[in-house]
């Protein structure tokens, strides 16, 4: 018997079989047990059994973000439903297509004391692209088909997540041997990648008649862009190309550390870089420093490029260009034409005078977080994905140059340090090449949960920094001086991985001092029978001090 007997089940599964949506991420539970059911009796479907539904909405947001197709989430009805919410919000802002099914309590059992029930009906209304609430008995079944059509095509359209909320009466664990539905699968329709030829060239002559043009560049998928455009831009004197470490994009005209290039510029400075035209393209920024300057220092116009949605970051939006960036690119740049400037030029000077200056800051350093996450960097194996936690480590990773070859990735959609660690673990299982993970001891302890995985690969690497706390709250201004600082924000402990590793299988290994970290990371990426941890141990008290004397050495 491989049929749940409940007909909404047998819908969702047969629909999603339909779809091609094949991985399937399950909590358990006993309303969802009809859901169970029809999707682990399918060999179409990948399942994976996860127990914490926040550790597993973030796996499943981890390997929908890899696999660039929607991945399915199944729990139980009531509270856990809830526990899905911080990663369909960062999925919804970080375009990352989920299909959350909930089961539920039938509508009579809501609101009148039942266990495990709570109002589940649109509970995810403003960070979801469509909610699908399906109704229990066979007059409904036209409409369920229609509505969860409707959801999955909207996951795989829109790039974004979907709810269905399915309500099952009991009996949950009844099996039938044959389906006893045909149901009509809808095709999607996708949102068009079509250039207008009017609006390219409207902005084409505007584009040639301007002397100072900025491209900055979020968090993109790699090789989103052809080597040619960027090859392009990058030989055009008129044009700086701004990146950050998740655009995975490189060129040696490119500059990919903002904040170093940006900090303690003179007002003369500022207004030398301040742009004719702003082109974005990507999902979200990291650098707080190029938002302030450029709210400043605004554009006379700011397009950004992307299907979907258009965000007016620095106030001054004039165009949303309804393409990829690659598509835009192959049909704006013959348009172009490189005009003499001395804009790319003086920004590369800069860029050489900065880097001069880091490298002798670098040379004379306490052991630190920024000592700390410069060894790490340049310690990657090539072809490695990156995955990396929010607050410190994304920062960190903006300062210093990555091999070309990485792929990284950061939850930036709503850059929250919860389930960085779940979201790593699952983009490495549908990666299945080695990925390294670095994180804070903060975001760690977090998600500690997400090593209760038994599909974590041997491959996979975790780098912990610990510095005891919140250590980037110590960079915030006047952070330090608030009352209660290292109890309230900061959050000082004395806790480390070491029985974690012991309990979830991985390998550990600590450092202390800069001696004792390169000799763990001489073998700490080798292959193994475990996967591995690295917690290194750095002293916060001087971690602030060392990143601020940065910024004024290379100033």
């Amino acid at each position: 018997m491989n049929y749940s007997s409940k007909i909404l089940s047998q819908l969702v599964v047969e629909l999603c079989i339909s779809k091609e949506i094949d991985h399937v991420v399950i909590s358990p539970g006993s309303r969802n047990a009809p859901l169970i059911i029809g999707f682990t009796s399918q060999d179409f479907f990948k399942c994976y059994s996860i127990v914490d539904e926040r550790c597993a909405a973030f796996f499943a947001l981890g390997l929908a973000q890899q696999l660039q197709k929607p991945v399915a989430m199944v729990c139980s009805s009531g509270s856990a439903s809830l526990n899905y919410y911080p990663a369909i919000a960062e999925a919804y802002y970080s375009n990352i297509p989920l299909v959350v099914i909930t089961a539920d309590r039938p509508s009579h059992l809501v609101d009148i004391g039942d266990g495990q029930t709570i109002r589940q009906e649109h509970v995810y209304a403003n960070h979801i692209e469509y909610s699908a609430n399906c109704k229990e008995g066979e007059s409904y079944q036209e409409f369920n088909e229609n509505e969860i059509n409707r959801a999955l095509n909207t996951a795989i359209e829109r790039q974004g997540p979907v709810h269905i909320n399915i309500p099952f009466s009991e009996p949950l664990y009844h099996r039938v041997a044959e389906k006893n539905i045909n149901p009509i699968s809808i095709a999607p329709n996708f949102i068009q990648d079509v250039v207008d030829a009017i609006q390219l060239k409207n902005l084409a002559e505007k584009w040639n008649g301007a002397s100072k043009k900025m491209i900055l560049v979020g968090s993109l998928f790699p090789n989103a862009i052809a080597s040619k455009h960027l090859d392009s831009l990058a030989n055009d004197t008129a044009v700086m190309v701004l990146t950050e470490t998740t655009s995975n994009l490189h060129h040696a005209n490119f500059f990919p550390a903002i904040d170093q290039l940006i900090s303690s510029l003179l007002e003369e400075e500022s207004k030398t870089f301040q742009p004719d035209i702003l082109l974005t393209f990507g999902g979200m920024v990291v650098s707080k420093r190029i938002k302030a300057f450029l709210r400043k220092y605004s554009p006379k116009e700011h397009w950004h490029v992307g299907l979907k949605t258009a965000n007016d970051t620095f106030f001054c939006l004039t165009e949303h260009i309804k393409n990829t960036p690659n598509t835009f690119l192959e049909h704006f740049l013959p348009l172009t034409v490189s005009s003499e400037s001395n804009y790319q030029k003086l920004g590369l000077a800069l860029k050489k005078t900065k880097l001069e200056k880091q490298l002798q800051f670098e040379t004379n350093i306490p052991f630190s977080d920024f000592s700390v996450y410069h060894s790490i960097f340049k310690s990657i194996p090539d072809n490695t994905q990156l995955q990396l936690a929010n607050s410190t480590a994304i920062r960190y990773a903006q300062l210093f140059p990555l091999a070309s070859s990485l792929r990284v990735f950061c939850n930036r959609g709503t850059s929250g340090i919860d389930g960085s660690t779940s979201t790593a673990v699952g983009a490495a299982v549908a990666f299945q090449n080695p990925t390294v993970f670095i994180t804070g001891d903060l975001s760690f302890f977090y998600d500690s949960n997400a090593l209760w995985n038994k599909y974590i690969l041997n491959s996979f690497r975790i780098i912990v920094v610990n510095n005891a706390g919140g250590g980037i709250f110590r960079i915030l201004p006047n952070a330090k001086e608030v009352p209660h600082f290292e109890e309230f924000f900061e959050t000082k402990h004395a806790l480390t991985a070491e029985h974690l590793c012991a309990m979830f299988g991985f390998e550990y290994k600590s450092a202390w001092n800069m001696d004792s970290l390169e000799n763990v990371l001489k073998s700490f990426y080798s292959e193994g029978n475990k996967p591995k941890l690295l917690e290194i141990f750095t002293p916060s008290k001087i971690n602030d001090e060392v990143l601020k004397n940065y910024f004024t050495a290379i100033s």
